[in-house]
């Protein structure tokens, strides 16, 4: 996916940059990496929908990097034709939970929507998180779906940045990393 325009794209660079550095690589080694990689794409779609529509259904390309839970679900269409390989590095992305308090239908809602959140982190919800193809908090969770989601090191974003805000400005801000790698130019991908 298009890291200019997809949360999966903006990850996989991020991913891509780690996987050499937080292994002893110095910036350059992980500025050549990306570059050589983004010589690779075949389409730089819109987000990570037209990627997985671009890979799986349309058959462009060799590899798609994405989610986890996307791959186990395009290998599951596919079983026969694509198959998971698994990094031996990645970055941890965690996906940010907040509550709004609102007013639906003249009720509050802000009750519900903590309690909602707090379910997020209990064992029943871990379970069902883990059965979708997301890695679990829980490691006894976690460990009976290692079949499905083996383990992989998994850095901090603040092995490569020193925050989320940080890596949003250092590889994706005006300037960035990203605009210093050619990206190659989207094209329209028309199905047969």
């Amino acid at each position: 996916p298009d890291p200019h325009t997809s949360g999966n794209g903006k990850l996989s660079v991020l991913a891509g940059w780690g996987s050499v550095t937080t292994r002893g690589g110095s910036e350059t080694a992980a500025h050549d990496y990306l570059a050589a990689l983004f010589k690779h794409v075949a389409v730089a779609d819109e987000g990570a929908r037209g990627a997985a529509t671009s890979f799986a259904v349309q058959k462009i390309g060799d590899v798609h990097l994405t989610w986890e839970n996307e791959a186990i679900r395009e290998v599951a269409a596919a079983p026969n034709e694509l198959q998971i390989v698994y990094p031996p590095v990645s970055v941890k992305a965690e996906p940010a939970v907040a509550w709004v308090d609102a007013n639906v239908a003249g009720k509050k809602t802000e009750a519900y929507a903590k309690a909602y959140l707090n379910y997020l982190f209990t064992d029943p919800a871990q379970e069902v998180i883990a059965q979708y193809g997301y890695r679990s908090i829980n490691p006894q969770i976690q460990a009976k779906y290692r079949a499905q989601l083996p383990d992989i090191s998994l850095f901090p974003v603040s092995a490569i940045a020193k925050d989320w805000d940080d890596a949003a400005e250092k590889f994706f801000g005006d300037n960035g990393i990203i605009d210093t790698i050619h990206i190659p130019a989207q094209r329209t991908v028309v199905g047969s």
